[in-house]
């Protein structure tokens, strides 16, 4: 089978095709899986680029999905011709995060192997079914992003009809939390660097935008929306360089989701504003198969369909897919198909 290694100590130019044995039959509780798709995500930009170190010739990628071919014994709950999505924490089905989960050690793509594969065989509860009549290249977009920002806005913070939900940014977590937040009957206040970027989430929902590159003093923009109650749930996903800007747009008693630190691990963080605010700051990585289920139920039941960046990558032609990524010029996911 073609599968994308990366070769140590990592970098995009060290990303090859590369043809590898075919993993065979499955065993007790495993399916083989005929993979079609994946979808680029910054931690897996971080592991391609060698900012995350990690086994030589590592198989790449986090997100999956394809179609069962095979079933082996003791496995129920999947048979041939289902379609399938990974799921990025493994061993992490359902409760409270857990020691394990508090590294990638058994993140596909990262401390093990992952999908850019034709083929894989695991355990089948590594797999979750995929939404009704998505594409797998759609399907693909659920594992990290789109659990990330189900579970934000909907496990973390109880999301409810009415409620004002802020985003940072334009990218695959954004653009999901758009749409759910919609869904949910919440209002959405969209952040952007790109007036073109903010028209487009205007046109899938967002009640009101802000260019935080005109606009620094965007915190306090959001209270005057608002007229002074700020934001119920504001999905953080800058760190450190607009952390501070969240809490002043958060509402009392209001929940900042941190999910991202694209301007950086370690920053100051002002305690007294937080403190003043009543405020729940929680971070959150992806999350549990159980919240997975439940997120693939609630695309069955709105019809919401990922927002797909319209350039076109095979297998072949990941380590372009990742070019454009760090170019920061697209929007919603980039994906891969084959």
């Amino acid at each position: 089978m073609q599968a994308v290694i990366l070769n140590s100590p990592g970098g995009l130019e060290n990303i090859r095709l590369e043809h590898l044995p075919d993993p065979g039959k499955p065993g007790y509780g495993q399916i083989r899986v005929a993979l079609h798709a994946t979808s680029l995500n910054f931690h897996d930009l971080l592991v391609a680029s060698g900012a995350v170190p990690t086994a030589d010739q590592r198989i790449l990628m986090a997100d999956g999905a394809g179609i069962v071919e095979e079933a082996g014994e003791g496995v129920s709950e999947f048979r041939p011709g289902d379609r399938v999505v990974s799921t990025f924490f493994p061993q992490w089905s359902d409760g409270t995060p857990f020691e394990s989960v508090g590294d990638f050690r058994l993140t596909p793509g990262d401390g093990c192997d992952g999908f850019a594969a034709e083929y894989v065989i695991r355990p089948a509860s590594h797999f979750t079914l995929a939404p009704e009549h998505w594409s797998h290249a759609e399907a693909a977009t659920l594992t990290t992003s789109g659990l990330t920002a189900w579970r934000a806005l909907v496990v973390d913070a109880k999301l409810k009809a009415g409620d004002t939900v802020l985003t940072l940014g334009t990218g695959g977590v954004s653009v999901t939390a758009l749409q759910i937040a919609k869904s949910m009957g919440a209002k959405v206040i969209a952040t952007s660097s790109s007036d073109e970027k903010l028209a487009r989430m205007e046109e899938l929902g967002a009640d009101y935008l802000i260019n935080y590159r005109i606009n620094a003093q965007w915190g306090k923009t959001v209270q005057d929306i608002t007229n002074g109650r700020g934001a119920d749930v504001v999905v953080e996903l800058g760190g450190p360089g607009t952390l501070a800007q969240s809490i002043e747009a958060v509402s009392i008693g209001g929940h900042i989701a941190l999910i991202g630190v694209l301007t950086g691990t370690e920053g100051i963080v002002p305690t007294a504003a937080l403190m003043a605010k009543q405020a729940n700051l929680k971070g959150l990585i992806v999350g549990s198969r159980r919240m997975q289920q439940d997120l693939v139920r609630a695309m069955n039941q709105t019809g919401i369909r990922p927002v797909i960046s319209d350039q076109f990558y095979g297998l072949s032609s990941l380590g372009k897919a990742f070019q454009h990524m760090a170019g920061k010029k697209h929007f919603g996911k980039i994906t891969v198909e084959w």
